[in-house]
């Protein structure tokens, strides 16, 4: 039994690193994944600490993607931490436990020695199957990075070499990372492949140097054909990880083999990394993997709507979709998952007014500023009528209209309420404006003209 003071000790570090990571990751994952976490027993001799999760399938996905993390966390926190073992709660079935050195694709089968036992992953550790070239949706703004990751996956050596992929949180750095591997698997059958994040490569780096056996490590490391590292802003101020990790890109690079790396930023951008490494990252080609633009969100939405098969979502869902959740593409996808999973759950079919009420917190997150006075300017330069026309009693269809679309724009594009447009437009009714918001959406779908006047507007003021 673990004592009281030392039980909550425990709970202040891991209040701290759950507080972190919601830094890190964003309140929606932190919440669905890392928020029902509870900790377990700690063991002094084996410095083995349990994390539960309350379903098996949790529990296999914090584990796959969040293991290295949590476990570099918790090092941190507390040295006597050595392991943090993720499982299901021992009321419900366990999770099979299996160590860092579990066979990457292109490995034998054979049992491995684990060089790093202290972190507990799902079998499903390595590539994803599902991130593939096939399922990647490029564009414009993520053109150069996709043709670069498919060079250095075919079979003609790269032209650039190491390939360095930036791009902020969201925008398919770690989607490309793995097709690259998939890719460069079915090219080379046998090829040995590894797949980590710089944390991973920390974590496995100073634990073999703990346990002695650097030299198995150099050498397991080595013999890849392939070595993909993402989030390699996160082996910043590390120097002798750094130093590791630079004789690696050297022997790789000297033996023509491939090295592909992700960061959230350019290499010089990268505090504390000395100068030697930042020059390895910097000699191959830097490919910048740009926000993705209006016409690209269009597509990724089209391309996973696709998958659904049957799900219906109006044009005009996609289209609010595509304009308003513009930070980040995990968050686009995200959000036509959840506004479909809802739907099909309670029987309600799919509108505006649905993904309005459900998206609320993406939603908020991605909008810009827009206030409806910005929209009733725009609007009355658009159709010439004077300003004072939206708040007016007139009825004239030369005015009526143009307010009716400034209602509508306002309902889109700002997280006001009926009543509160209403009061903005000569104080009227939020019946008013309601009507106003069917009747032009209504419109849309049927009339060219003013589907257009509106898309203008939308560009108009959200550019």
């Amino acid at each position: 039994m673990i004592e009281d003071q030392e039980a909550l000790d425990l709970a202040a570090d891991w209040a701290d690193i759950s507080q972190g990571l919601k830094k890190d990751l964003g309140s929606q994952l932190h919440s669905q994944w890392i928020k029902p976490i509870q900790l377990g027993s700690f063991c002094k001799e084996t410095g083995t600490l349990d994390l539960f999760l309350p379903t098996e399938f949790s529990a296999n996905w914090v584990a796959d993607r969040f293991a290295d993390r949590l476990s570099l966390a918790w090092k941190i926190a507390r040295a006597e931490v050595r392991q943090v073992r993720i499982t299901v709660h021992p009321r419900r079935r366990a999770m099979p436990e299996l160590r860092v050195g579990a066979p990457f694709a292109g490995e034998p089968t054979a049992p491995v020695r684990a060089v790093a036992p202290a972190v507990v992953e799902s079998a499903l550790a390595g590539l994803d199957p599902s991130l593939t070239f096939s399922d990647f949706v490029s564009g414009a703004t993520n053109v150069l990075a996709v043709n670069a990751a498919q060079r250095m996956a075919a079979l003609e050596t790269p032209q650039f070499s190491p390939l360095y992929l930036k791009g902020s949180t969201g925008q398919g750095k770690t989607h490309l990372l793995h097709a690259i591997g998939h890719a460069y698997a079915a090219a080379r059958p046998g090829a040995r492949i590894f797949y980590c994040s710089a944390e991973r490569f920390m974590i496995e780096f100073v634990q073999a140097m703990r346990s002695n056996e650097m030299i198995e490590f150099k050498a397991r490391l080595r013999g890849f054909d392939m070595l993909l590292v993402d989030d390699i802003q996160f082996i910043i101020g590390k120097s002798s990880t750094q130093e590791e990790f630079l004789h690696t890109i050297d022997a790789l690079m000297s033996a023509g083999k491939r090295l592909v790396v992700a960061a959230d930023r350019a290499p010089q951008a990268l505090d504390g990394v000395e100068q030697r490494l930042l020059s390895r990252l910097s000699m191959g080609l830097v490919a910048d993997i740009q926000p993705a633009d209006i016409e690209l969100r269009r597509k990724i939405l089209e391309h996973r709507l696709a998958r659904f098969g049957n799900a219906q979502v109006p044009a005009d869902v996609i289209e609010f979709l595509a304009r308003t959740i513009n930070r980040n593409v995990r968050e686009l996808v995200g959000g036509l998952n959840k506004l479909i999973a809802y739907a099909q759950l309670t029987g309600q079919p799919v509108s505006l007014q649905l993904a309005e009420e459900q998206l609320t917190d993406i939603l908020s997150a991605n909008r810009r500023r827009i206030t409806i006075d910005e929209i009733q300017r725009t609007v009355c330069q658009f159709y010439r009528v004077d300003r004072t026309e939206m708040a007016s009693k007139r009825r004239a269809r030369a005015v009526v209209r143009p307010r009716q679309v400034a209602m509508y724009l306002a309902k889109v594009l700002t997280p006001r309420s009926y009543p509160e447009i209403g009061r903005k437009f000569g104080g009227r009714d939020h019946s008013t404006v309601i009507h106003a918001v069917r009747l032009i959406e209504e419109l849309r779908a049927r009339d060219a003209d003013m589907d257009g006047d509106v898309r203008t507007l939308l560009r108009q003021l959200e550019d």
